[in-house]
């Protein structure tokens, strides 16, 4: 138990909640559910790919032997004896001066041994002619040169995107074994907060952090159990809290994490008994940022303020709910960029500023998406990246090149990069 509020670096807070990672059991899902979730066992090729010598173009098979010669000025004739098209096989064997018209898929006849793009040819009823020679294997597609029968295409731990699915479809994974979601739960706190749909009254605002959370959960394909909101009474925040983890893998507060009088959860951490992993961080925003743990179930306490709640989300639950279900890159993507703007202020911690990323040919460059106070709700929905801005520096210019940490990508990283 952790009784001092003593600041923690972000990278050692991040080591401590992944320490405390069970993974999850798994369970087999039909493939046209599988987009999203984690797969639980390699992807073996059943078979090779391609299944045969195919082409991969229109045009016709031939006998490179056959070839020899052929120019401008000399050019060499062929006489067409079959068509076959993707799925059919040519009962012929090609012979001397022969060829078979294939489209693109259709397996190599046999005597065949390159194909003709049906542009370098000059077709007439029954032959065509060409004009250059034939390499032996030219424009052949051979069997097993994209993957062979019993080789790993697709790692344990890899994200299901639509080229994984593609994969699947191909080796015949009708159903496919992946791991379970995280049960996540979601609890509001403080007395100012009024739902979406209600009027502002004097003193209320709005609560985003619930809404939000859940798009993110969302993003992740994990879906969000809204538990309500805790009461500005220890007692009760106890009761809540404690059935939340009787039922969750990890169970998000907003709010209710710092010091004033009314936030009682990290008395409501030492009534459960919960170990305490960290409560305060070397990082702006989110430094009041808690993150608790007991019987497996995680309790993740975020910042009451919108950005700083959106970044503690990103960097500590994220990678933590991802690698519950065994993902091998449950980590925000690096990249580098240059400054578009100036950033002087100092930053006596860590500083993770809702940014706008930019690729481009002659370089990547991102700039601060707006207000970037740790209370900001706009600069979260004009951001898609984090410029992180290491502690104890006196400000960035313009032109100065940063690190950068990429938002809402499928692909995560498989370490974290970052001090």
């Amino acid at each position: 138990m952790v009784d001092k509020r003593k600041p923690i670096a972000v990278k050692e807070a991040i080591e401590r909640v992944m320490k405390r990672v069970t993974h999850l059991t798994e369970e087999t899902v039909p493939l046209h559910k599988a987009y999203g979730r984690i797969l639980a066992e390699p992807v073996r090729a059943s078979h090779d790919v391609p299944p045969f010598d195919r082409s991969p173009y229109d045009g016709f098979a031939v006998r490179s032997a056959d070839t020899k010669g052929a120019s401008g000025e000399s050019r060499v004739e062929f006489r067409v004896i079959d068509h076959i098209g993707a799925g059919a096989v040519s009962p012929h064997t090609v012979g001397a001066g022969e060829a078979v018209r294939i489209m693109t898929g259709a397996p190599l006849p046999n005597g065949a041994d390159a194909v003709v793009m049906l542009e370098q040819t000059v077709i007439t009823e029954d032959t065509f002619t060409i004009r250059k020679p034939f390499e032996p294997l030219e424009n052949v597609s051979l069997k097993g040169e994209d993957a062979q029968e019993g080789e790993i295409i697709v790692k344990a731990g890899t994200f299901i995107q639509p080229g994984v699915i593609a994969v699947l479809a191909t080796f015949g994974y009708a159903q496919v074994r992946v791991a379970k979601k995280p049960v996540v739960g979601l609890l509001a706190t403080g007395t100012e907060l009024v739902d979406v749909h209600e009027p502002l009254a004097p003193g209320k605002i709005r609560n985003s952090n619930g809404p939000m959370i859940a798009a993110q959960l969302a993003r992740m394909g994990i879906e969000c159990r809204l538990l309500g909101s805790l009461p500005d009474d220890e007692d009760a925040c106890f009761d809540m809290v404690k059935a939340a983890i009787n039922e969750c893998d990890a169970v998000i507060t907003t709010g209710g994490v710092s010091v004033g009088d009314f936030d009682f959860l990290p008395a409501v951490y030492a009534r459960l008994g919960a170990e305490v992993l960290f409560n305060k961080v070397q990082m702006r925003p989110g430094s009041v940022t808690t993150v608790a743990h007991v019987r497996d179930t995680f309790l993740f306490g975020l910042s009451g303020n919108p950005s700083a709640c959106f970044v503690g989300f990103e960097l500590f639950v994220r990678p933590a709910l991802l690698s519950m279900m065994g993902s091998g890159r449950p980590y925000l993507p690096y990249e580098k960029a240059v400054l578009a703007a100036d950033f002087k202020k100092p930053n006596p911690f860590n500083r993770f500023i809702r940014a706008v990323y930019t690729s481009a040919p002659s370089g990547a460059v991102v700039s601060p998406a707006g207000f970037n106070k740790s209370n900001s709700v706009t600069s979260i929905a004009r951001g898609n990246a984090f410029i992180v801005l290491p502690g104890g520096t006196r400000g960035f210019q313009k032109g100065d090149e940063v690190d950068v940490l990429i938002i809402g990508s499928e692909e995560g990283a498989a370490v974290w990069e970052l001090n």
